[in-house]
């Protein structure tokens, strides 16, 4: 079976400060004997009914060319060209908005409130909605926590006309700041819905952002059981037939919290577990 395997234009920087997962995983799996071949999502140049199977691994501009994006899931499931993970997966997990699906299954997810592109809401009233002193603004499409604000009481009049000119081009939405977030933010890694490994990301330099860009840094770690069968919960409700998957979120009166749920195109930490890309490999088979 001959295999596309999904990246982007340049990929190199969005990888910048991380092992090149991209192109370690490819390597591993052709030396494996898979017929597998880097493709780029966006390249209309490519026919991609010629494939068995394609497989999403870096297609990390997604959310700047969302439009486009969500007409090439189109395309695959007009043609039926099998995707993984699977196409109605991706769409659903393209707009952040699915943690309202998650907080209606009665899960542990935190609190959030949306907004719809070119509103301009008063923010001062979401301090009493959400219960905090402190709260977190940001897209509902992105990546990498990019335009993510952070408005308090007291700077809240400064920060508002910001607010509002980024709510002119996109979606958003606000949640109470999660101090917590200074203890770590964990990342469960799945593959084929079963628990593989996990790190712990740091926030550093006084930020609150794990990302490597804004000072944080990763450590391999494992959490309590419990933690680990909550993070499988979100994974099994919602990412049914599911080749990877990562669980981001953060501990709360020892409850795990969802952050994030990760179907698109996570960075799967494979280099901190001694059988990362073994486990990729093993999971990946079963589909073919």
């Amino acid at each position: 079976m001959k295999i596309a395997y999904i990246s982007c234009h340049d990929h190199e920087q969005y990888s910048v400060g991380y092992d090149d997962e991209e192109s370690l995983l490819l390597a591993f799996l052709r030396g494996k004997g898979i017929n597998i071949v880097r493709r780029v999502w966006d390249d209309t140049s490519v026919d991609w009914k010629e494939y068995g199977l394609i497989v999403l691994k870096s297609p990390w501009d997604y959310h700047e060319k969302f439009e486009a994006f969500g007409q090439w899931l189109d395309m695959l499931e007009a043609e039926k060209v099998r995707l993984l993970n699977p196409v109605e997966t991706v769409r659903w997990n393209s707009n952040k908005r699915y943690l309202q699906d998650i907080a209606a299954a009665d899960m542990d997810v935190i609190p959030s409130v949306f907004f719809e592109k070119g509103e301009r809401p008063d923010l001062l009233p979401l301090f009493d909605i959400l219960k905090t002193g402190e709260l977190i603004v940001k897209p509902c499409i992105s990546a990498g926590a990019k335009n993510i604000i952070h408005v308090t009481r007291q700077n809240v009049e400064t920060t508002a006309e910001q607010v509002y000119e980024l709510m002119t081009h996109e979606p958003y939405f606000a949640q109470p700041f999660m101090p917590e977030i200074y203890d770590g933010e964990w990342s469960c890694v799945f593959f084929n819905g079963t628990f593989s490994h996990s790190v712990l990301k740091l926030p550093g330099g006084g930020d609150f952002r794990v990302q490597h860009y804004h000072g944080g840094s990763i450590q391999p770690a494992t959490p309590k059981d419990a933690h680990i069968k909550a993070a499988t919960d979100y994974v099994t409700h919602f990412g049914k037939d599911t080749l990877y998957a990562r669980v981001d979120g953060i501990i709360t009166n020892d409850r795990f919290h969802l952050m994030e749920l990760e179907f698109i195109e996570p960075y799967l930490y494979l280099d901190s577990h001694p059988e990362g890309y073994e486990r990729y490999y093993l999971a990946l088979s079963k589909h073919l």
